[in-house]
């Protein structure tokens, strides 16, 4: 059977900018909490899935992937993981050196589909890079092939996927999915995920 891309859901950040009373992936949509419709969606594409968080958010992730796809990142006393996004995306893919493919989305855009998680993934069959765009906008998640394993697992720091970008050519995947552009780093952003999501229900 061949294997198949792994969606690394990157939830290790501080979320420094969403003031909330709680952690940003804490709040709830619906019946689950951002963080879980995230994973729920990329599960339900039928991909392999790993999830990068703190030790908040470990016995959750463990909820609702196998343990060994958790990884965990940061100090158990509440101390701020160490590094940033560079550091998330190295340890994900990491956690599956030998897969075909990853696929990076960040944990607090939990309106992705899984349809969309599928046409991406299905990109790494003939592209270095792929990325999802809806209406021309580019967004997530951002997808790389096996061949760019040794540059991902040298991210560090905040910069992310950036520079391996600026050096290899993506390709954008056209969805009719507005998700792939709706993260939440503010309570306003919240309150637009609460309404978009009220009215795909």
């Amino acid at each position: 059977m061949k294997s198949l891309p792994v969606v690394v859901v990157l939830g290790a950040g501080q979320g420094s900018r969403y003031k909330g009373a709680r952690h940003k992936l804490a709040e709830t949509l619906g019946s689950h909490s951002v963080l879980a419709r995230t994973v729920r969606n990329a599960i339900a594409s039928g991909l392999p899935v790993v999830v990068v968080t703190t030790p908040a958010f470990g016995d959750e992730a463990a909820r609702l992937v196998a343990r060994r796809d958790v990884v965990v990142l940061g100090l158990q006393n509440g101390g701020v993981a160490p590094g940033g996004m560079g550091d998330s995306i190295a340890a994900g893919v990491a956690a599956r050196p030998s897969a075909p493919g990853w696929l990076l989305l960040p944990a607090d855009m939990p309106l992705v589909k899984p349809e969309t998680l599928l046409a991406v993934a299905a990109a790494l069959n003939e592209h270095a890079a792929a990325y999802a765009q809806h209406k021309g906008r580019r967004g997530h998640p951002v997808a790389f092939g096996a061949e760019l394993l040794s540059e991902l697992l040298r991210l560090t720091g905040e910069e992310g996927a950036r520079r391996i970008l600026a050096r290899y050519p993506a390709v954008g995947v056209e969805v009719p999915d507005p998700g792939v552009l709706l993260d939440m780093d503010t309570e306003q952003d919240l309150v637009a995920l609460r309404a978009k999501l009220s009215t795909e229900v």
